[in-house]
């Protein structure tokens, strides 16, 4: 368990204006904003002696005393998962995601997930300023979806490379096998994106009340019944390329929730079902966050993906 510290510091310039969970988050640049409103709201953190409000605007002069209690073991079982871990240090780690493994668990299920593998992993490495010892989950690939997933060990390097994702500073290349041929050889999909109004799970393209979202594509191959399609997602919405495939009438081959048509066809095509969606994160660029090296990684197809490409090639002739 991470130990509990309390750190004192003086406000040498006022903030007015300037919340004082804003003002701790600038001071202590690995701990979250939430993380801070919450250490308030817990009573964790006081003015001159007495208990503060996350509203407060620091004035010159005040003394401010942080608690940070310790971080509670998590109540997730660490469990065994053989992870295939192509990049470790005392911050991170990144990892080839296998498709079929959920990244995080959700409330009701009992499925062993990517958060249950990674905490027996790095047991005795993972620390949780204020909350729950846990490996901080940086951004998700769909259960389906496998490839490259960076994963942060501390604090510290989460927040870094949490603002390093909103920055739209790490760089992200996916493979796709889509349905039908693609006629351009690349493109530029701007499409915003939102939650479906009547089924929750899945997402849809909408002008008015979607979230900006962005995909580019260069055609790889292509065949008669399908097309390898290399993207890059500017934007990290949920099911963004799957969505942005499927909103350009080309949705990734074998997928069960966008683009069950084309899907339909592919599989008439090829006298068989494609067992699971054929999207692979296959290169992934980010700043070390302790001395701003530049990572780029680079994992191969998985055995399934690389079976399906090769049942195309010998199915169809390639067009250029």
């Amino acid at each position: 368990m991470i130990e509990a510290r309390t750190q004192q510091i003086l406000v040498e310039q006022s903030r007015p204006g300037e919340r004082l969970d804003t003002y701790l988050r600038e001071r202590f640049p690995a701990v979250s904003r939430g993380t801070f409103k919450r250490l308030i709201d817990e009573g964790h953190v006081q003015v001159d002696g007495k208990p503060a409000k996350p509203t407060h605007s620091p004035r010159s002069g005040e003394q401010v005393s942080v608690f940070f209690p310790p971080a509670k073991p998590s109540e997730i079982t660490p469990i065994d998962l053989a992870l295939e871990v192509i990049y470790e240090d005392e911050d991170l780690l990144v990892l080839n995601k296998p498709a079929g493994l959920v990244v995080h668990p959700a409330s009701g299920e009992e499925e062993a997930t990517l958060v249950h593998g990674l905490l027996h992993h790095c047991r005795g490495s993972l620390s949780g300023v204020g909350g729950v010892e846990r490996p901080g989950i940086v951004h998700r690939l769909d259960k389906d979806t496998s490839g490259c997933l960076v994963v942060a060990k501390n604090d510290s390097t989460h927040v870094t490379l949490s603002d390093q994702f909103k920055a739209r500073e790490v760089h992200k290349i996916y493979h796709a096998v889509t349905c039908g041929r693609l006629a351009h050889e690349s493109g530029e999909i701007r499409a915003a994106i939102a939650r479906h109004p009547n089924h929750r799970m899945s997402m849809v393209v909408n002008p008015d009340q979607g979230r900006d979202a962005w995909t580019s594509f260069r055609i790889l191959e292509r065949w008669q019944i399908a097309t390898l399609v290399e993207a890059r997602i500017h934007t990290g919405r949920t099911h963004q390329i799957r969505v942005h495939l499927h909103h350009i009438g080309h949705p990734v081959a074998g997928d069960a929730v966008y683009g069950k048509r084309q899907n339909a066809q592919l599989k008439e095509s090829l006298q068989q079902p494609v067992a699971r969606q054929m999207l692979h994160a296959h290169f992934l660029e980010f700043k070390h966050p302790r001395d701003g090296r530049t990572l780029s990684f680079r994992v191969p197809w998985p055995e399934d993906f690389t079976q399906l490409v090769s049942r195309l090639r010998g199915a169809t002739d390639p067009l250029s």
